[in-house]
């Protein structure tokens, strides 16, 4: 699988491939069935199947903080787009420069020019170009004059009722912002996990007597806040259990939103391992505490809670 990182890095070797755009975030069970008809449509052309994406995303180049809680970053998505047989991704920046692009432009030289698309599949909603004026007949029409094929994007429900059953990154957020790990983890296919290397915090949570592995979210906002059961791969053989929090640390005043796990059973020196922290049940909000003993008396709670939820498991 090869990353293309902006238009000015295609090559002639690039040309020639069938293909999708989106946000793909979360890349969920809607999305691996795209994924699965561009795979079969791959095959049948005998050409690369392809992502086109953006970094940022649309709305937080347009809104930025007000933007929808990003599900997972640019790593973990490539990650996971790889797993499900795409073969090249290409990432456009989203800035002025493209954000101000006429449709017609876009057109031109990315399907046609940059990847020489043959088969294109897109949200029949799906907007582009310089004031959202692109649409999906613009791009049949393209298809048309340039001969590939554009078909929309199968709506993918689980359950009967087709307005609830809908699987979308906007319905994973809502589970997941309300506690409902269960939910979102029907519409991924798996548990909701965060990932990122472990970096050296202030070491309060040592001297609380409760050390912590800590991981910069590098997202400008995160579906979730707060105390949270875990479980955290890439470490041994077995996942470990833990609890972990996500937020600003009111007690030392602080700004920046970060991941901090407590492990159970675990004294390894982790320093720059890349883990996988995936969340299982919410136990509380963040709070603030008057002091670092209310903290701590509060954090032994927590990992008691957390313990006795394994326990039952």
């Amino acid at each position: 699988m090869e990353l293309i990182r902006g238009l000015h890095n295609l090559r002639p070797q690039h040309h020639g491939c069938v293909a999708t755009i989106g946000n793909f975030d979360g890349v969920h069970l809607g999305h691996r069935h795209v994924l699965e008809q561009l795979a079969d449509k791959a095959r049948q052309f005998g050409c690369p199947s392809t992502v086109i994406t953006f970094e940022p995303q649309p709305l937080e180049y347009f809104v930025g903080d007000a933007a929808p809680a990003r599900l997972m970053r640019l790593r973990d998505k490539v990650s996971a787009l790889q797993r499900n047989k795409v073969e090249q991704i290409l990432s456009l920046r989203f800035n002025k420069t493209l954000a101000d692009m006429p449709y017609q432009e876009f057109i031109e030289r990315v399907l046609v020019k940059g990847l020489g698309v043959r088969y294109l599949v897109v949200g029949d909603d799906f907007r582009f170009g310089k004031g959202r004026e692109g649409n999906f007949a613009h791009l049949v029409a393209a298809g048309k004059k340039h001969q590939f094929e554009v078909v929309h994007m199968p709506t993918f429900n689980i359950g009967t009722d087709a307005e609830t059953g809908r699987v979308s990154s906007t319905r994973i957020r809502t589970a997941l912002e309300a506690g409902q790990f269960k939910e979102a983890e029907k519409l991924l296919g798996h548990h909701y996990k965060m990932t990122g290397r472990v970096a050296h915090g202030e070491k309060l949570g040592r001297e609380l007597g409760f050390p912590t592995a800590n991981i910069h979210l590098h997202r400008k906002v995160t579906p979730l806040h707060g105390i949270y059961v875990v479980e955290v791969g890439c470490l041994q053989q077995q996942p470990v259990q833990g609890v972990a929090s996500i937020g600003t640390r009111p007690v030392v005043k602080g700004k920046k939103v970060i991941l901090e796990v407590f492990l159970f059973d675990f004294n390894q020196t982790i320093y720059g391992k890349y883990i996988e922290v995936s969340f299982l049940k919410k136990l509380r909000d963040e709070l603030p505490f008057d002091s670092l003993d209310a903290l701590k008396e509060q954090i032994a709670v927590d990992v008691e809670q957390a313990k006795y939820f394994f326990k039952k498991k």
